[in-house]
This record gives structure tokens, C-alpha cells and sequence, in this order.
């Protein structure tokens, strides 16, 4: 990876983590490492923890962030989020969001969030 492409990622989680710290939810752990996959945002959401998956993209980008987690990240998320939470030894409900972080050339972001993404099917 580039120093750039680094620094935009930094950028949007820095950016991801103060919009859900906006709508009132805590922050838990960023950028957590386990053997298989690494967890970029963990969060409580009420009662709820979340795994939150954090995708940016600078303008001219073909694909969207929210588009560039597919079915296999979506598996690793599901396999990383149930080794953080049973090492965690929580054992109430969890999900997993999507934030995707649009760097625009104004400096300004949009900031889009995708609740949930395994809605109860099956990624194993």
C-alpha cells in the first residue's frame, strides 16, 4: 500500500469514528488484529455491540466503498467479529455495519451507513 492510500484510509476512519460517536454510540476498539482479520471499528449501539467495517474511496474511484465489500470480507468480518467477541466473552447480540467514507474534492465527506449486512444469512 501507498503512504497516500494509507493516509486516506486513516482519514476515513478518523472521519467514521466521529460520525458514530455523533449518533451517540461508544467506541470501543479501532483497528483490532486477530490471526485471519483485523476489525477496524468496534462499537456499543445501545445494548448492541457492532463490528463496523470502514471503506473510503477518493473522487474518481470507479466502485463505490459500500460496493467493495463483498461476500468473502463479509466471511472474514463474521469469522473476526466472533473471535473478538468470544475473547471478549460477550455473549449478547452483535452485527455488522458498513460505513462508507466518500472523500469529496471539497474537502468535505459523505458518510453513508449500512446496518447490519448479514441480516441473517448465512456467510460461513
Amino acid at each position: 500500500m501507498t503512504a497516500e492510500h494509507l493516509l486516506t484510509g486513516l482519514r476515513g476512519e478518523e472521519l467514521a469514528a466521529a460520525h458514530l460517536h455523533a449518533l451517540g454510540w461508544t467506541i470501543l476498539e479501532r483497528n483490532v488484529s486477530f490471526r485471519g482479520g483485523e476489525l477496524d471499528i468496534v462499537a456499543r449501539d445501545g445494548n448492541e455491540l457492532v463490528v463496523v467495517e470502514v471503506r473510503t474511496r477518493a473522487p474518481g474511484w470507479m466502485q463505490s466503498a459500500e460496493e467493495s465489500v463483498g461476500p468473502r470480507k463479509i466471511r472474514r468480518l463474521v469469522r473476526t467479529g466472533t473471535k473478538y467477541m468470544v475473547s471478549r466473552r460477550w455473549d449478547g447480540p452483535w452485527r455488522i455495519d458498513v460505513v462508507a467514507v466518500t472523500l469529496l474534492a471539497d474537502e468535505d465527506a459523505r458518510i453513508e451507513r449500512f446496518e447490519d449486512v448479514t441480516a441473517g444469512r448465512d456467510f460461513s
